[in-house]
């Protein structure tokens, strides 16, 4: 059966499902063309709120087909180089995206699939599930931003040790670490990361979208650039409908209806 990313919905949540399981769910340029093309549907479509992505069978993904970059060696380096802008437009998408996107992580998350993983706002992972960049053990370095991530969440000592020694790292230790937010039974992680997409479902679309965006500029931000970019933010969003239903709700004691 050829890889494939299924799409389907729950309620408010668009289910993006890695499928190859007889390759553990390995990614391709034709899973980040269709990744790429179900978020820019769930951009645009008022019913989807938030996104999970997750793999098939009892892994999430174990990154790169290497049969396939073995066979791209015999070829010119810029058809591989295609093949990792292809991953990479499809993680800034993810980045990017103005919903909530959820990584449910059971098994083994690998290479550009850990990668991926980490590209997503919260990650709800199986308490057997197992991290690595596994890059270096094919005397390979990392692509799908993950470098850019680990860097970003850990010191670099631990960074060096996940990149360069290819460290497997648990579902716990990535939660103690503040990247994992949710550790669940094995079996659970899609059901609790659904459980999770609808509790944001419920609240204020523009809100989150803004919090988004606010958290993925600051790194390249001064305070004084983000507090102005807070200001505005805040400002658009008191002003939107949705903030007036909001601070009603509250004030009213009742449920809020965003739109």
């Amino acid at each position: 059966m050829a890889a494939e990313l299924k799409s389907t919905t729950q309620g408010q949540t668009m289910v993006l499902t890695l499928s190859d399981p007889q390759l553990r769910n390995a990614l391709g340029p034709a899973m980040y063309a269709a990744g790429i093309e179900a978020l820019n549907a769930a951009g645009d479509s008022r019913d989807i709120r938030s996104v999970v992505i997750t793999g098939e069978g009892p892994h999430f993904s174990a990154g790169g087909n290497l049969n396939r970059l073995l066979s791209n060696r015999q070829q010119d380096p810029q058809v591989q180089a295609q093949s990792i802008e292809g991953l990479h437009t499809w993680i800034e998408a993810v980045r990017t995206f103005p919903k909530p996107v959820i990584a449910a992580v059971e098994g083994a998350a690998a290479g550009a699939g850990f990668s991926l993983a980490l590209a997503c706002d919260l990650i709800v992972a199986a308490s057997d599930a197992v991290f690595v960049m596994a890059y270096s053990t094919v005397a390979l370095s990392p692509d799908g931003g993950g470098s850019w991530s680990l860097a970003h969440a850990l010191p670099r000592q631990l960074a060096s040790e996940l990149l360069m020694g290819a460290e497997r790292i648990g579902a716990r230790r990535l939660h103690e670490l503040g990247i994992v937010n949710q550790v669940t039974d094995s079996g659970g992680a899609l059901a609790s990361a659904l459980a999770l997409a609808e509790r944001l479902n419920a609240r204020a679309p523009n809100a989150l979208a803004s919090v988004k965006e606010l958290l993925g500029d600051a790194h390249a931000h001064t305070l004084t650039q983000h507090l102005a970019m807070e200001r505005d933010h805040f400002v658009r969003n008191l002003h939107h409908a949705n903030g007036g239903e909001g601070i009603s709700a509250f004030l009213e004691k009742r449920a809020p209806r965003y739109e």
